[in-house]
């Protein structure tokens, strides 16, 4: 199995930003579509990840990979969470929690794709 050239100085291409771009969107449109946006911009990043030959997308389809399964990892916490009358306040919590993360992190990297600066890897 071959990877492709990591090329840091390469411009990305025009379909390739856009591609992104389109994840993006997904993720920020995912609140108003009851998650279902969101697993379209997974797929499209599971696909993508590996395909770019530019770190300037890698890291941002790395970071919106990493927003996705995170969030995804606190809503089921906090579902969980539910089932239990005593920590129901708790699991409301989490939720807002998760939510604003996103929110957050869905925003950070779209100010930071639109400014041409990478996603840190961490």
């Amino acid at each position: 199995m071959t990877d492709s050239a990591i090329i840091p100085s390469a411009e990305p291409s025009e379909s390739e930003r856009n591609t992104l771009l389109i994840a993006y969107i997904l993720y920020g449109v995912t609140p108003f579509t009851g998650g279902l946006a969101a697993v379209a911009g997974v797929i499209i990043n599971h696909l993508k990840v590996n395909d770019t030959g530019n770190e300037f997308l890698r890291s941002h389809h790395r970071w919106l990979l990493r927003t996705f399964w995170y969030s995804l990892l606190w809503t089921v916490l906090s579902t969980l969470l539910m089932f239990t009358i005593v920590l129901i306040p708790l699991a409301w919590l989490g939720y807002v929690a998760a939510g604003v993360w996103y929110i957050y992190r869905v925003v950070r990297g779209a100010i930071a794709f639109s400014e041409r600066k990478p996603m840190p890897v961490t």
